[in-house]
């Protein structure tokens, strides 16, 4: 079977840097599910996943614009500590959460005052050109509640 729109793919992918540094590896875990068509994945990935079928492996490299965006200098911003969540102190380079209108969003702590915090929010992948090593481990046809849902059930997917 064929990766197409409203297909379920499991697999392995092994992220690396432009450098060959590896970011990610799924390979020692359950593979990765997603339902393909709905934005469950970076675009990049996903379009290379189309017409793919289970055993095959293959890389991709993956830009910015097909990632995680371009990085965009404006995006580093000054907010109250206390909506940071996620540690009791904090210092340049941990990770926070902090709630938005658009929901939950991660930023990355650039400098910490007192009161006061400057975050970065661009993603961290943000800007950077991505290689992906990646094994097809299954493909099967979406369910109609996954399809209704936006995502996989089961092994490597959400689970209700």
């Amino acid at each position: 079977m064929k990766i197409t729109k409203n297909t379920i793919v499991q697999f392995h992918y092994v992220l690396k840097t432009e450098q060959g540094d590896v970011i990610e590896d799924s390979t020692s875990g359950d593979p990765v599910a997603i339902l393909c068509g709905h934005k469950n994945m970076i675009i990049g990935v996903e379009n290379a996943l189309e017409g793919k079928e289970k055993g095959d492996k293959f890389d991709v490299t993956v830009s910015p614009e097909d990632g995680y965006g371009e990085y965009i200098e404006e995006a580093i911003q000054r907010v109250p500590a206390k909506h940071l969540q996620g540690a009791e102190k904090w210092a340049p380079g941990m990770v926070a959460v902090v709630h938005t209108e658009q929901g939950e969003r991660q930023v990355t702590v650039v400098k910490v005052g007192k009161f006061m915090v400057t975050v970065d929010t661009n993603h961290p992948l943000a800007g950077h050109t991505l290689n992906f090593n990646i094994e097809i481990v299954d493909v099967r046809e979406a369910q109609e509640s996954e399809i209704s849902h936006g995502h996989a059930h089961g092994v490597g997917g959400h689970h209700h």
